[in-house]
Formats: C-alpha cells, sequence, structure tokens
C-alpha cells in the first residue's frame, strides 16, 4: 500500500514538473508581429532585439524588457504662449510626426521619449516665434515647420528616434489683435474695392476715348475717300466730255474738209442764226434788230469765208 501511495504521489509530482516545464517553454515562444521590435534582455542585460518572426527565449534567463513600434505616429503638443519679436502673445499648438528607427537607443537612450520630443518642440517654437514679428509667424508657417522639425530630430537623434513632420494646427493672437487685424483687412479690401473701381473707370474712359478717336479716323478716311472718289470721277468726267468735244471737232472738221463741207456749215450756221433769233423774240417784249437783219446770205457768206480760211491755213501748216 505504501509503495502504491509513493508511487501515485511520484506520478502526480513527474506530471506537474512535465506540465510546468511545457508551460514555461510555451510562455517563452514568441512570435513578434510586423513592423515591432522586442528588447531581449539576458539576465538583467541587453542581449538583441527581436523583429518581425517566430523567436525562442530561454526561460528563466531571457525576458523581454521593452516593446516599440516602428509605425509612424503622432503626437499632440499641447497650445502653448509664445512672445513674438513685437512683443504679442500668441498661442501655438501642433501635432509631431515621428517613429521609432532603433528600438535599442529609443529603450536605454531616454526614459519616455514622447515627452521629451513634445517638450523639445514647445521650446525650439518659442525660441522661433521669438525671432519673429507677428506678421510674419502667419507667412512662414513653412519656414517654422522646416525649423522645428530640423532642432527636434537632431536633439533625437541619439535617442532612436526620426522626427518625419511638424505642422502648425493653430495660431491665435489676443482678440484685440485679431480685432485690429480684421479692422485692417476690410480696410484694404476697401481700398482695393475703391481701386478696382477707379481702375474700371479709367479703362471705361480710356476705351471710350480709343472708340472716339477710331470713329472719327474711319470718318476721315470715309471722307477722304468720298471726295477722292469724286474728284476721280470729275477727272473723268472732264477727260471724257474733253474727248468727246475733241472727238466731235475732230470730226466737224473733217466734214468741213470734205466735199460740200463748207456749204453745210454756212447752212448749219444760218439754221442757228435763226433759231436763236426767234427765242430772242420770244421771251423778250423788247429787243434790238441788227439793221442788217435781211441780209442773212451776207452773214452766212462771211462765215463761209472764213471757214474757208480756217481750212487753207490748217492745209497750209500741215
Amino acid at each position: 500500500m505504501e509503495k502504491l501511495l509513493l508511487s501515485l504521489v511520484t506520478e502526480w509530482w513527474i506530471f506537474w514538473i512535465v506540465l510546468f516545464a511545457m508551460w514555461l517553454i510555451l510562455k517563452h515562444i514568441r512570435i513578434v508581429p510586423q513592423q515591432t521590435a522586442f528588447i531581449i534582455e539576458r539576465l538583467g542585460k541587453y542581449h538583441t532585439t527581436y523583429y518581425a518572426g517566430l523567436h525562442l527565449l530561454i526561460p528563466l534567463i531571457d525576458r523581454i524588457a521593452y516593446k516599440h513600434s516602428m509605425k509612424e505616429f503622432a503626437l499632440d503638443v499641447p497650445p502653448q504662449n509664445c512672445i513674438t519679436q513685437d512683443n504679442v502673445v500668441i498661442e501655438v499648438d501642433g501635432i509631431l510626426y515621428m517613429r521609432v528607427v532603433d528600438a535599442m537607443k529609443a529603450s536605454y537612450g531616454i526614459q519616455d521619449y514622447n515627452y521629451a520630443s513634445i517638450q523639445l518642440a514647445q521650446t525650439t517654437m518659442r525660441s522661433i516665434i521669438g525671432t519673429m514679428p507677428l506678421d510674419k509667424t502667419f507667412e512662414e508657417r513653412d519656414n517654422i515647420n522646416h525649423r522645428v522639425i530640423s532642432a527636434v530630430d537632431l536633439a533625437t537623434d541619439p535617442w532612436g528616434i526620426k522626427v518625419t513632420r511638424y505642422e502648425i494646427r493653430a495660431i491665435t493672437p489676443p482678440r484685440s489683435i485679431q480685432d485690429a487685424m480684421e479692422k485692417e483687412m476690410r480696410a484694404e479690401r476697401e481700398k482695393r474695392a475703391l481701386v478696382a473701381e477707379s481702375l474700371g473707370k479709367k479703362e471705361a474712359q480710356i476705351n471710350s476715348a480709343q472708340a472716339d478717336r477710331e470713329k472719327l479716323i474711319q470718318q476721315s478716311e470715309g471722307e477722304k475717300q468720298r471726295r477722292i472718289n469724286e474728284a476721280d470721277g470729275k477727272a473723268y468726267e472732264i477727260r471724257a466730255m474733253a474727248e468727246a468735244t475733241a472727238m466731235g471737232i475732230r470730226i466737224v472738221a473733217e466734214a468741213i474738209n470734205g466735199p460740200g463741207g463748207t456749204d453745210a456749215v454756212a447752212l448749219k450756221i444760218a439754221e442757228q442764226y435763226v433759231q436763236e433769233f426767234g427765242k430772242l423774240a420770244k421771251t423778250n417784249n423788247t429787243m434790238i434788230i441788227p439793221s442788217n437783219l435781211a441780209d442773212i446770205s451776207a452773214f452766212v457768206a462771211a462765215a463761209a469765208s472764213a471757214i474757208e480760211w480756217k481750212r487753207k491755213d490748217t492745209a497750209s501748216s500741215a
């Protein structure tokens, strides 16, 4: 009976020892997730860093001292009061983006790198704002962000931390400054409106003057062209009449020089003489009658003699 009891106790202890050993082994098998780092200490001293994958710890000797995410994360930088170069107190808050690049340094380089990074960002921001007037703080946001990143990243490098970005979320001046800025902006907008209106009126007047000038030029060009056309028309008319007259005279001269031409001219002159004398008798109640009115033949003979003399003179000249 005693042997049986001793055998049961022994088996019981073996069972618990085996169970404890299995638990101990399973507890010291670690699966590290992606983008995560485990800091392993052996007998209280840094041993190695485990990254993503399956790892086995030596029971009772190795332990996981720190766990770090290698992903980029954001830290809210609380609002703080900063004094500008022109002695205006403004409230500035931002957000800091960073990530762990060296898990060992992040574990042993500093106690709390999040708190330290926030404090560095705040003190750096106060220093930068102190070198700028109020107006520049609104215009130089990108420059301020870059300077904060450079300063904080340089300070956190021994801690295994990489600062990737810093963004100013808000710059809030005092209420009195905000009111003054709003009045200034309102005045500036009104000024721009007046300037734009005056420029519009000026442009309209210039356009109107140019239109009047173009109209006068077009009118003068039209008048000039009209006069040129009229002059050309008159010149053409005079030239045509002269040519017609010359042609008529040439034809008359040719007719006079032909057989019977002299008699025809004399007859034509006598007919015109009688016609004109008749018209004069119709239009006037009183008229002067030539003394040789009945001697038409003598008048015609004189005209014929003149034509004959002219013809002989032309022939002798040729």
